[in-house]
């Protein structure tokens, strides 16, 4: 909204303006005053080309802008500079005799094209670089902490990712792709009634991570393309945006490593923070069902930890004091082995 007004009130000031100037004074040269209706129309006309460009890029990003603006202001700086260095070399009449202000002025003019054009495709092309820098150079606010952290749809459907920013230790800011958005949504949309409840979970925890005052976090824009699969994305996009990836998937953390993009896996996460247990330590647990093997028994532990009870089997629905004897734990999850407190010899 504020766009548009904004907008309007450009196009009525420049009308005003252009109305003045042309039948209002004596300031425009003899051609305008002549034909004051044609050089209205064709000044208005210009004026709303500029309008129609900015309406036909909506999406503009300042760090783009802020480095062709510095890098033009940098390069006819340096041309200036050069030129005044060796205009006295071109005044020599030894060297170059009557020639000297001809070929200046040929050298100033090849000076303003080059050196502005290099500055302006050096700072695009170093444009993070440059950003540390001269702070602020992007017009853009502080960020919290680090490297940002990009959800993948895994991440959001989880739901551990908004439990860990209530803990305070993350405090990085948070990129959401456009299209993991859409395959959220896409799941969201799903006839399956389990596919439905997933991506709902994943949209609520989306919109609880919106709300948190305390948790930049933002939807990047992206350019459709059907030639590059969803992973494959997101190892482009968190690359360039020297981020880390968040996901659960084991595929995609492998395919990311290769990459060289660093991952943060909720499940090794979520493993590093649980309590270890080494062998011959007791645990106490409630046998639930029977096991895969020979008179194993299964329980869980309140944090969901699997625990396997050797000759567990004729425990059921019992709670038992067991005694570790193993430790399985990879990116997937832990499986603690055990056996029964009263074998022990």
């Amino acid at each position: 909204m504020l766009l548009l007004v904004i907008r309007a009130l450009y196009i009525l000031i420049c009308v005003g303006a252009l109305a003045t100037f042309l039948f209002s004074s004596t300031a425009p040269p003899p051609v305008m005053q002549e034909y004051p209706v044609i050089s209205f129309c064709l000044m208005t006309l210009f004026t709303m080309c500029v309008l129609l460009v900015d309406v036909l890029i909506p999406q503009k990003r300042v760090d783009i802008v802020s480095a062709v603006y510095f890098g033009l202001l940098i390069g006819v700086l340096l041309a200036y500079l050069f030129n005044l260095a060796l205009r006295p070399l071109f005044a020599t009449q030894d060297l170059f005799g009557k020639q000297g202000n001809g070929l200046y002025a040929a050298f100033s003019l090849l000076t303003l094209l080059i050196l502005p054009y290099l500055c302006i495709t050096f700072l695009l092309q170093t444009k993070d670089q440059f950003r540390l820098v001269i702070p602020y150079v992007e017009f853009s606010r502080e960020l919290k902490g680090g490297r940002p952290l990009v959800l993948d749809s895994s991440a959001l459907i989880d739901g551990r990712i908004a439990d860990m920013v209530t803990t305070h230790i993350v405090d990085s800011e948070f990129v959401v792709p456009q299209f993991i958005l859409q395959e959220v949504q896409d799941i969201a949309d799903s006839h399956d009634k389990l596919r439905r409840g997933r991506g709902r979970r994943g949209l609520d925890v989306l919109k609880k991570l919106q709300q948190d005052p305390k948790v930049e976090i933002r939807v990047q824009e992206t350019k459709p393309s059907a030639e590059k699969t969803v992973d494959q994305k997101l190892v482009e996009i968190t690359r360039e945006l020297n981020g880390r990836l968040v996901t659960n998937d084991v595929n995609l953390n492998k395919l990311a490593s290769v990459q060289g993009v660093d991952v943060v896996n909720l499940n090794e996460v979520a493993n590093a923070l649980k309590p270890r247990f080494i062998p011959g330590e007791h645990v106490r647990i409630r046998i639930i069902k029977e096991g895969e093997g020979l008179g194993q028994g299964v329980g869980y532990l309140d944090d969901g930890t699997m625990v396997v009870v050797e000759q567990g089997n004729r425990e059921i629905g019992r709670e038992v004091d067991t005694v570790v004897t193993s430790v399985l734990q990879n990116s997937a999850g832990r499986m603690i082995f055990s056996r029964l407190a009263e074998a022990q010899v």
